[in-house]
């Protein structure tokens, strides 16, 4: 008998979907996958090197604090500051996480109460569905429309009726669409949660990764009482493995947040937290670095989106390519399992990210260059 709970949530796609990939790969299919974000490049070697000389500090093996050791809460301030110009304190305004995600489920436990409502971008992030639904909170879809530019439309947010509306999660630059909120609208949005006493959480791990003005939704704002923000070192460190994040926001708030947290793990291990100040310390030659790769494979991935007949933005951010299907696809899971089994290219269709991306692919910037070279020739023969 299992927690009825789990009769509203499903496998995660990538979970199931992989599985497949891996069995035709097994059985010799050379399947090139473009579907999942994970980058494929080294975290800088100062990373590895700070976890490696940790093994000897004599605390090393031991439990850590559930906030984190002193030394990288205040590398994320500095972080904050040199990077966004914002002012966080380290004593009681960061929490570090287990990665980004484990944040999304311990907000949620710590602000929503069953049959509370979740305003949550359709498409985007599954995680947010799924975690509302296993705290027995209800979702509440927000529609993002290429003809808007896949931005909130705050016009039509208020129109609803916010009565039970507790939480609402916004993703800039946002995944899959590559999106980055407008500023303007982004400070309109932090008002009107204000007004109707809803916590606006901002899920910002894409923020380096082919952007020009890294974004936090604390610029501008000196009340940080209905916003946090959740971070990541996974895309802009190439750190996935590592599951290094961090939260964000008020006193009050973090400590809401500190209650879950402390009674769900014990500490993050030594070595990780000296391994992530060393990576909030890298210079902007890093951030450099890094996109001109992407920015090389995105040339290549535009190529092979052209191939298949989609079309797309040139102008968006983040490690992904949202691209529409071609004139007479609408069925988006059809289209990607018929490019899987005939060219044995895989990708992530749009409806895994909600209704809204029917008639959507995404395809990941997180593969070699010569692998999405022999990507376009299959397409081509």
């Amino acid at each position: 008998m299992t927690a009825r709970r789990l009769d509203c949530v499903q496998e995660y796609y990538f979970s199931k979907k992989l599985r497949e990939v891996h069995a035709m790969i097994a059985s010799g299919k050379p399947v090139i996958n473009m579907g999942i974000g994970s980058p494929d490049l080294s975290p800088p070697q100062e990373v590895v090197d700070a976890l490696h000389n940790s093994m000897s500090h004599p605390t090393a093996h031991k439990y850590q604090s559930y906030q984190g050791i002193p030394a990288l809460r205040e590398a994320i301030a500095d972080f904050y500051q040199k990077q966004y110009s914002v002012a966080l304190n380290p004593e009681n305004e960061i929490l570090p996480l287990l990665g980004s995600k484990e944040g999304i489920m311990h907000i949620s436990m710590a602000f929503l109460n069953p049959g509370d409502q979740v305003l949550v971008p359709n498409p985007g992030y599954p995680t947010y569905t799924s975690v509302t639904r296993l705290v027995e909170a209800e979702t509440v879809f927000y529609n993002l429309e290429a003809d808007h530019h896949w931005q909130p439309n705050l016009e039509k947010l208020k129109r609803i009726d916010c009565t039970k509306v507790r939480l609402m999660w916004i993703n800039s630059p946002h995944m899959p669409t590559g999106t980055t909120i407008n500023p303007q609208l982004l400070t309109e949005l932090v008002g009107w949660a204000k007004e109707n006493d809803i916590l606006l959480v901002n899920d910002n791990p894409y923020s380096f990764v082919l952007t020009d003005q890294p974004q936090s939704i604390f610029q501008n704002i000196e009340d940080k009482s209905h916003v946090m923000e959740l971070n990541s070192l996974s895309k802009s460190f190439n750190m996935a493995g590592w599951r290094m994040g961090m939260l964000s926001g008020s006193k009050e708030n973090i400590n809401h947040v500190l209650k879950v947290k402390s009674n769900m793990d014990s500490g993050m291990f030594y070595g990780i937290q000296q391994g992530a100040i060393a990576a909030l310390q890298q210079p902007q030659s890093w951030f450099d670095h890094i996109n001109a790769i992407y920015r090389e494979r995105r040339e290549q991935v535009w190529k092979l989106a052209e191939a298949m007949g989609c079309t797309f933005s040139r102008d968006n951010s983040g490690m992904f390519v949202w691209a529409k299907l071609p004139d007479g696809y609408n069925d988006s899971e059809h289209f990607i399992d018929q490019l899987l089994h005939e060219k044995h290219i895989f990708l992530a269709p749009g409806t895994i990210f909600g209704s809204a991306g029917q008639g959507y692919i995404r395809l990941s910037l997180c593969i070699d260059k010569n692998q999405i070279e022999v990507a376009l020739n299959r397409l081509e023969k």
